[in-house]
């Protein structure tokens, strides 16, 4: 019996059989389907996933002409964490653009969230037109909500994650909504100075790490940014693929925050005038990479049906998107996930 190499969630390597295979691909579909309430993918569009997954090769790629384009998250420091070596940022952007291609790149703080850039947004600013002067793709400004950093004892509000167990309901739900303009107020600030300095675009990365509040944050700062300056693009980039209910009673647009899956944040994203939406689908480390990306691709073929206008960039990094929770990510499924993305679910980048 013929067995195909493929690995598991968190980056094992194993052989699975076709009928493994199959098996897995349609069970991915069938927990996307009913955790989403979504249509599954279609006959045709399981087998093609089928076809992906036992290519033959260590890297597959789409034909020419289907490519799609690229966008970044952490801060313009990939090159530098990834291999060890301190790099400037200002060159690391050069790199990621005339040696790795990158079609646009984000720039940020080592502590990469608005709250902590605030204070130095000056030397931040004057750090970015360098790299604005050096290169030619668009780079962005990017940072978290992260609303957990305006809890005490680093920030003003109680800690609602110390008030809930208290059962101090009310005071909890209070605590969230300060740290939301709190937090609105940190990044419309950071965005104005980052556009006086000629940055291309804003990226709020990572939104709904800290639940519902953490995404309202992310979205009224959008909503502002957007308003004051509306030729700066600002994306989306979400931390989980659904939102946790850490409020639960918050609203956008009268649509409830908690439990949302990325087609219908996505609808938010775009009401709230974000241009990009990085939409996230978890890895489950315990399966195996066919039912991961079956299950990716469920997702993300509705987020991309319910998207208007607004562009859907896929997260595909570690722990996301199909993609292994392991540091070192090894391109052979990485490339079948792009693959699989692109193809079958028709994504506007990755």
């Amino acid at each position: 019996m013929t067995k195909y190499f493929t690995r598991m969630g968190d980056g094992f390597g194993v052989r699975l059989s076709e009928e493994e295979i199959r098996s897995d691909i349609r069970d991915g579909v069938a927990d996307a389907a009913d955790r989403g309430k979504i249509p599954p993918l279609t006959e045709e569009e399981m087998e093609h996933l089928y076809r992906i997954v036992t290519m033959e090769g260590v890297i597959v790629g789409v034909n020419r002409g289907e490519e799609v384009v690229s966008s970044t998250d952490q801060g313009a420091d990939t090159v530098g964490c990834e291999s060890g070596v301190p790099i400037d940022r200002v060159v690391q952007v050069q790199m990621l653009e005339r040696a790795f291609g990158l079609d646009s790149t984000d720039y940020g703080f080592t502590d990469y969230n608005f709250k902590a850039v605030k204070s130095i947004v000056h030397y931040e600013a004057a750090s970015i037109e360098r790299a604005l002067d050096m290169s030619v793709i668009p780079v962005l400004y990017g940072g978290m909500p992260n609303l957990g950093f305006y809890t005490k004892p680093d920030g003003p509000v109680d800690n609602w994650a110390e008030l809930l167990p208290q059962g101090k309901i009310k005071e909890a739900l209070e605590a969230q909504e300060q740290a939301v303009e709190l937090a609105v107020h940190d990044m419309v600030y950071v965005a104005e100075q980052m556009f006086e300095a000629g940055v291309d675009g804003i990226n709020l990365d990572t939104c709904g790490a800290a639940g519902d509040a953490d995404f309202l944050a992310a979205l009224k700062a959008c909503e502002e940014i957007r308003r004051r300056f509306p030729t700066m693009g600002v994306e989306i980039g979400m931390a989980g693929e659904f939102v946790l209910g850490m409020h639960g009673r918050l609203k956008y647009d009268d649509t409830r925050l908690a439990g949302l899956y990325p087609h219908r944040q996505v609808k938010l994203a775009e009401k709230a005038g974000a241009t990009i939406f990085g939409a996230v689908v978890n890895t489950n480390t315990s399966k195996s990479f066919p039912w991961n990306i079956a299950r990716v691709c469920t997702f993300m073929k509705e987020c991309v049906k319910e998207a208007g206008k607004i562009a859907v960039h896929a997260n595909v990094g570690m722990g996301v998107g199909g993609i292994p929770m392991c540091e070192t990510i090894p391109h052979d499924v990485v490339s079948r996930a792009d693959k699989a993305l692109i193809e079958i679910c028709n994504i506007d980048g990755l």
